[in-house]
């Protein structure tokens, strides 16, 4: 249904939805976004990935490589509903950008591929929205595919995944043949007409609905109950009508008690289609909207001001707080997108950034349509919109009204995994490129622009390869200069194997005034897995006053920048403060962060130290009479095979392998199956290097 909206048009918070669109990599994300906007009505011609036509692909690196790099943020009308979307990338090496829009997201619908169901990076994604506590839907897509199955999908989200499934859907037809879907809540057919063909332009063409087809009734009741029962378990007002006579849940209890599990996230309303052919897409906005929280029904976002915790609810009335979670330089000057959780943003507004404590003045305000922009008189509480004129808000920054100061949580930056040195070709483009980097890293926090101290190169850090060879092209096509790119060097990082019990350090340091006096013994050992720090005292008699054991403690965490083999962080460590003595004069909080610096220093030098590098979880889809050669070539780069599926003349085989013989490993598996191989990676932690792993 095709509803017209104004830009500026006033709605009430209950009828706006901000949702983020999440997949693995080529699952359809893109394609699902484009269809939304068409079925809406925003754009008048459906645009195809693979033309480069799409609204939200609107970056030319989008377009030359078929894939998201970039969230991108549009919004379109349904219902009288304003839908923000943000669609978000799939691949591995962009899920910082997942991370900062999943913060501002109150929703999300997850979408799966109808012959691959949960893969990798879906999982991961789905772990992300788990930990920011975003309600989602899933839309299981591609049903037209050969080897589609609904149910086979479905089970892989109850094994991988963990909510219920809650399937609302029954589709109508298989693979070519799939025409529509039985809709289970209401109990009707939904069947759309040729949506793939010519009709290209224009309007979205509505399903036609209707009674359910007589040879599928029996299976739809079936499926119906079925979707009764697993309500009935999880809702108590549910279960008590199914319960009471005739036993069966009207369509508005059903509906009713799907968005409050969808809410809660204690169930996940599975709904199907193929995108590609335009068909469940109208089904699926009406869910978005059915069953997706609006700002007034997800907790009010909390703060901090001088300590204190203060919460702000979406109120356009109440003081601004706001959070930029993307910058972007375009040709008419700096955007940041904000999404405002509270109060209002007008034009000419002055607003507060407490992390830098600087006003900044907002130029204009613009509702987002991906790479195009519609002007706006004001945004309030529940809209994401671009804002500008602010010269020094990051990514993560907070704008709240200079007379009620409040600092959000910003989202937590991925710490990079692979560095390449990069230098101008010409000498006298040094400080040209040094001004592009810093704008990458201004637009991307997950890069990180660094000097190397021993051999004075200009070293980016990123996710992955693509990540870095996208940042690096990104400079050559904003007319930055010609770069010359090193060899991707992976991060390292170092381990306690076998640790130290009783050591002793003793900073004494006197000049002439006041002295510097703080004895501690540690004892240092492994944490027990590869990740993290833990400190704790096991002083007694009050050797060591409380407030020197938090200062040894910061002193320790300062020591762990640079490990003894290289110069590497270190991790996977307890430290425990056993004893120490105190100078009445001398001792103070300084003294002792320096002893547990230092001391910490020396006590890893003692200690059986081990270089551990990150791994990756791969994903390699093959032909089966190529199985042998890839298995080989994964052996020869340490790889140690974890599974292997067999799906029809296709094998899937997963892997754990260290991310530095992944470099250039697509080259080589296109090479070895004639282009028929895939593969998809995503980080899984760390790993002892084979020079310095510990006898076992």
């Amino acid at each position: 249904m095709r509803t017209e909206l104004h830009p500026n048009s006033v709605i009430p918070l209950a009828a706006v939805r901000n949702l983020g669109i999440l997949a693995h990599v080529d699952a359809g994300k893109t394609t699902v976004t484009e269809r939304i906007l068409f079925a809406t009505g925003t754009i008048h011609k459906r645009g195809e990935v693979h033309d480069g036509t799409t609204v939200t692909d609107f970056d030319p690196q989008e377009r030359d490589r078929g894939i998201t790099i970039f969230a991108a943020a549009v919004s379109c009308a349904w219902h009288g509903h304003r839908v923000n979307l943000i669609d978000t990338p799939g691949h591995v090496d962009f899920a910082d950008e997942v991370e900062r829009s999943l913060r501002v997201l109150d929703g999300a619908i997850a979408v799966f591929d109808a012959v691959a169901g949960v893969e990798p990076q879906s999982e991961s994604v789905w772990r992300q929205a788990d930990r920011h506590g975003v309600p989602r839907i899933a839309f299981v897509n591609k049903l037209d595919r050969a080897g589609a199955d609904l149910d086979r999908a479905v089970e892989s989200i109850r094994d991988r995944l963990h909510p219920a499934p809650l399937v609302v859907q029954l589709p109508i037809g298989t693979e070519d043949g799939f025409t529509g879907v039985v809709d289970l809540v209401r109990m009707r057919a939904l069947v759309w007409a040729d949506a793939g063909g010519t009709a290209m332009t224009g309007p979205a063409a509505a399903p036609a609905a209707g009674p359910v087809p007589e040879e599928l009734r029996a299976e739809a009741e079936r499926r119906r109950h079925a979707l009764e029962e697993t309500v009935a378990a999880l809702h108590p007002a549910a279960l008590e009508e199914f319960c009471a006579p005739p036993g069966r849940l009207s369509s508005a209890t059903l509906a009713g008690a799907l968005r409050d599990l969808t809410l809660t996230g204690e169930g996940v309303v599975v709904l199907c289609g193929s995108a590609y052919r335009n068909r469940g897409v109208e089904p699926l906005l009406d869910a978005a909207v059915a069953y997706l929280p609006s700002p007034l029904d997800v907790p009010a976002v909390r703060g901090t001001h001088q300590g204190a915790e203060q919460w702000r609810s979406a109120d356009p009335e109440g003081p601004l707080a706001a959070l930029a979670f993307k910058v972007t330089a375009t040709a008419t000057g700096r955007l940041t997108h904000v999404r405002v959780y509270s109060g209002t943003i007008e034009k000419g507004d002055t607003v507060w950034d407490p992390a830098t404590r600087r006003t900044e003045r907002v130029a204009r305000i613009l509702r987002v349509m991906a790479g195009r922009h519609q002007p706006l008189d004001r945004a309030v509480a529940g809209d994401i919109v671009a804002v500008g004129g602010l010269k020094s808000a990051r990514p993560g920054a907070t704008l709240c009204a200079p007379d009620a100061p409040l600092l959000l949580e910003p989202p937590v930056a991925a710490e990079p995994v692979v560095s390449v040195a990069v230098e101008a070709r010409r000498r006298t483009d040094t400080g040209r490129l040094a001004q592009a980097l810093a704008r990458l890293a201004e637009e991307d926090p997950s890069l990180v622009v660094r000097t190397d101290a021993e051999t004075g190169q200009t070293v980016l850090s990123g996710m992955g390869e693509l990540h870095l060879e996208v940042a690096v092209e990104k400079i050559r096509r904003d007319g930055g200069p010609e770069v010359t790119v090193g060899r991707p060097r992976v991060a390292l990082r170092e381990t306690v194997a076998r640790g130290v019990t009783g050591f002793v350090h003793r900073h004494v340091h006197q000049t002439g005034g006041a002295g510097q006096f703080a004895h501690v013994v540690l004892d240092v050992e492994p944490l027990g897995h590869e990740d993290g720090f833990a400190f704790r005292s096991a002083v007694v008699g009050g050797r060591v006053p409380q407030e020197y054991v938090r200062a040894v403690e910061a002193g320790c965490r300062d020591a762990l920048a640079e490990g003894p083999l290289g110069g590497h962080p270190v991790t996977g460590l307890r430290v425990t403060l056993t004893d120490g003595s105190t100078h009445v004069k001398d001792s103070s909080d300084t003294a002792f962060r320096t002893a547990g610096r230092l001391g910490l220093r020396e006590a890893l030098r003692a200690c059986a130290m081990t270089l551990l590098e990150p791994v990756a979880e791969v994903t390699v889809t093959v032909p089966e009479d190529a199985v042998g050669g890839v298995l080989g070539d994964l052996a020869a780069r340490r790889g140690r095979v974890t599974g292997s599926v067999t799906r029809g003349d296709t094998a899937v085989l997963t892997a754990t392998v260290p991310l530095a013989e992944l470099f250039g490993y697509a080259t080589r598996l296109r090479g070895r199956t004639q282009g028929r191989g895939t593969f998809t990676s995503r980080p899984s932690g760390h790993a002892p290097t084979p020079a310095t792993a510990p006898a076992h």
